[in-house]
């Protein structure tokens, strides 16, 4: 079963429970979804690494938003903000502790021989791949610099 028909699901079972919150995070999933299969150049189906980049995006989205929002003392408005990401997050494969996420990135440091700040970028794109997902950017870059570093 594909994303779209996932969302398409959840938003039959939020709409008949009469969630508003849960429906207005999956027509925001859809809306990206037909965006990206609509734009120019792209193709009607997306992969599934598509998929789950649309869904990272949502979910940083609405945790940078609920960041600023706390910022500004707006705690009504980041609540809101923060279950949508949970509720969008509940599509995206399970989240690596920063634990395994380490191992991870030892051992491609230990295999493409990196040493040093200059082999960051094939460090990150390695481990960004393989952990696409799984893990988010900013987490892997933290690592990373200072598995380099050390």
């Amino acid at each position: 079963m594909s994303l779209q028909d996932d969302v398409m699901q959840a938003m039959k079972l939020a709409m008949k429970s009469k969630d508003q919150l849960a429906l207005t995070a999956l027509r925001a999933v859809k809306s990206a979804i037909l965006l990206a299969q609509t734009e120019a150049g792209g193709s009607h189906d997306l992969t599934e690494e598509q998929e789950m980049k649309i869904l990272q995006k949502l979910v940083k989205q609405r945790k940078d938003s609920a960041a600023i929002y706390q910022e500004q003392g707006r705690e009504d408005l980041a609540g809101p903000e923060l279950a949508e990401a949970d509720i969008i997050s509940q599509f995206l494969p399970e989240a690596l502790s920063e634990e395994e996420i380490e191992k991870v990135i030892v051992m491609t440091i230990d295999e493409i021989g990196a040493e040093g700040m200059k082999d960051m970028g094939k460090v990150m794109g390695i481990v960004s791949k393989a952990l696409a997902g799984q893990a988010d950017g900013k987490t892997i870059s933290t690592i990373v610099r200072a598995k380099l570093t050390q």
